[in-house]
């Protein structure tokens, strides 16, 4: 199997079928990222394609210096905080929370609501850690972070979800 990072290389230099295997392996790790940040299937769906037509676009500036994974998910995080800014401009426009049959409708409503109680941060390196399995170092590179601190922040916030959990389980 032809790793993520060769096949990158090979659709920087044209080839389309090096793109759609990235496609086929990314397309919904990505989609389930963004529909575990975003209640609507559609905005989600529209940001997944988003991000990788910024990959298409961005094809020739493209440096193997870190994952391929972990460059998508980079895109991914600058998509989704581009949504979220454009979303606070614009308070009129407001999309439909769809709690469809999608493949977030298997985490338990208890856990998404611990979840929104974490600061924000600490909220993000727990799902990234946790729903989409990057590895500290993958976290620390991305996030921009000191690698102990992702560590130490992690830490933290599987206390706080406990803690949470834990109390919302004895009211």
């Amino acid at each position: 199997m032809t790793s993520d990072e060769d096949l990158m290389l090979q659709f920087q230099n044209g080839s389309r079928e090096a793109f759609e295997e990235l496609f086929a392996r990314y397309r919904l790790p990505l989609y389930r990222f963004f529909r575990r940040r975003i209640p609507n299937d559609a905005r989600a769906d529209d940001l997944m394609q988003e991000t990788f037509l910024a990959v298409i676009r961005a094809k020739v500036r493209y440096e193997p210096r870190a994952l391929v994974r972990t460059y998508l998910y980079g895109i991914a995080l600058k998509q989704l905080g581009a949504d979220r800014r454009w979303q606070s401009r614009r308070p009129d426009i407001q999309l439909s929370d769809q709690e469809s049959n999608s493949p977030e409708a298997d985490t338990p409503i208890w856990i998404k609501q611990a979840l929104t109680k974490l600061e924000e941060m600490d909220r993000e390196i727990l799902m990234l850690r946790e729903f989409e399995e990057l590895s500290y170092a993958e976290i620390a590179k991305l996030l921009h972070l000191p690698l102990n601190t992702v560590r130490s922040r992690l830490f933290r916030a599987r206390l706080a979800l406990k803690t949470i959990l834990a109390g919302d389980l004895c009211q």
